[in-house]
């Protein structure tokens, strides 16, 4: 997510850091590294010189003070970014129920998609989801929604031979009502015209929606200013979200164009998974943005994964003795992977976005995790069991099953075994001690 943006930002303030003396001429080095970021992520120069303003008069007055600390100005940067992100987050709250949620937009913005997506999202959150199928004009979008919705479980009403969104909305009003959420795909067109505001002001007055969001595609940049206004002045949307943040060198534009034009940002598309979608908080995001993690998010992430599944307590004993096995270590890999790409969780991690670590060892060490699992699923339950078993002719089979060099069967074992010996060497009040070992030495955040 924005990892040019990111990587710039990360770069000026790592150089501003390892200065010896902190003077008009490093501050001025800082800004113009930050402008050059920010300007590359298609940010409109005249917020550029905003932001490089507010910087150097804030700095300046305290480097007149005399000595200043690094982490003030780093303070100070982070501030300004979150500034102009829009400062707070503007979470959904669930007021009553149902609570109808209506996503408008135009073409190719992944209007349907999104609409899993935020069922996805609340679902995990406990509550009772419905999708209502409302896209009369293009042809696909009903079995689309249909498709997604049996992915992630959620119920879908609609009519797809139906030419007149209201009648879709009158026939399952009694439906809907059954529901926590309801979440309302409209029809898109590929501009905004009359037609089309009149169409969804129609959908609007019938299913009296509590939120109405504009879907946009982040790649357009400093263009969803005049979008988002187009849209909140003909049908008063109460906030954004913005896709494909994952594949665009303009989503820093998108991002701060939706500020100016206060149409607030509630969610952003980070990947095309249906997990892929996060709230969308300025403070966490500026802070993965300058490497210096987001713990919470990823704690988050951790929370809804264990819910997913009942923990297994006769896993968790055998992992704290060190008496696990490769069914326990396939588990774990599982579980892992559904949190998503590792450099997206190394950047959640405070301290380890600023370490320099390179994308592509990052993307070798995720195909490494792949491997080992199919690795694993050519193996027999009694081999997963008991590991020790494992010798030649069987490492000779399990790699002609997989697909792999026997040398890769044998680097899965060894960092088994590996894994294995230090979990052994770490059993109860120790392991609790590296836990508190390491809650210290996590980096002290400057703000």
């Amino acid at each position: 997510m924005l990892n040019k943006l990111s990587e710039a930002l990360k770069s000026g303030m790592k150089k501003f850091i390892s200065s010896i003396f902190i003077d008009e001429k490093t501050l001025n080095q800082l800004v113009n590294d930050i402008q050059r970021a920010l300007l590359q992520s298609d940010v409109a120069v005249d917020l550029v010189f905003q932001i490089s303003e507010n910087i150097k008069k804030r700095a300046k007055e305290e480097i007149g003070k005399g000595e200043v600390a690094k982490e003030y100005i780093v303070k100070i940067v982070y501030e300004e970014l979150v500034k102009i992100l829009g400062e707070q987050g503007h979470k959904i709250e669930i007021t009553e129920k149902p609570f109808k949620i209506l996503l408008i937009g135009l073409f190719g913005n992944g209007k349907t998609t999104s609409a899993a997506k935020i069922a996805k999202f609340f679902k995990k959150r406990g509550n009772k989801v419905c999708l209502l199928a409302l896209d009369i004009f293009r042809p696909a979008a009903y079995e689309q929604l249909t498709q997604l919705g049996k992915q992630i479980n959620v119920p879908v009403f609609g009519e797809p031979k139906e030419k007149d969104a209201v009648n879709i909305i009158k026939k399952f009003e009694n439906e809907i009502k059954k529901y926590d959420i309801v979440i309302a795909d409209s029809s898109g067109r590929d501009a905004l015209k009359q037609d089309m505001i009149d169409e969804i002001t129609a959908v609007r007055d019938a299913l009296k929606p509590n939120e109405i969001l504009l879907v946009q595609g982040a790649d357009i940049g400093q263009g969803a200013k005049d979008q988002a206004t187009a849209f909140k002045k003909a049908l008063d949307i109460t906030g954004v979200i913005l896709t494909k943040m994952d594949g665009t060198a303009k989503g820093g534009g998108a991002i701060t164009a939706c500020s100016i034009a206060g149409a607030p940002i509630k969610f952003i598309g980070v990947g095309e998974k249906i997990e892929d979608l996060e709230e969308f908080e300025p403070k966490r995001f500026v802070s993965r943005l300058l490497g210096m993690g987001d713990i919470e998010t990823l704690l988050e992430k951790a929370k809804e994964i264990a819910q997913e599944k009942a923990p297994d307590k006769e896993m968790e004993k055998r992992i704290m003795s060190g008496k696990f096995n490769l069914l326990d270590f396939k588990a774990q890999l599982e579980a892992m992977s559904k949190m998503g790409p590792l450099s997206k969780i190394i950047d959640m991690i405070p301290g380890f976005g600023m370490a320099g670590i390179p994308r592509d060892m990052l993307g070798v060490q995720q195909d490494k995790l792949k491997k080992f699992k199919i690795i694993m699923d050519s193996m027999t339950k009694e081999e997963l069991e008991n590991p020790d078993i494992i010798k030649s002719s069987r490492i000779e089979r399990i790699a002609k099953g997989s697909g792999v060099e026997p040398s890769q069967v044998r680097e899965l074992l060894k960092q088994f075994n590996q894994i294995k010996k230090l979990m052994k060497g770490l059993k109860g009040r120790d392991l609790q001690k590296l836990a508190k070992r390491f809650g210290k030495g996590m980096p002290k955040m400057p703000f």
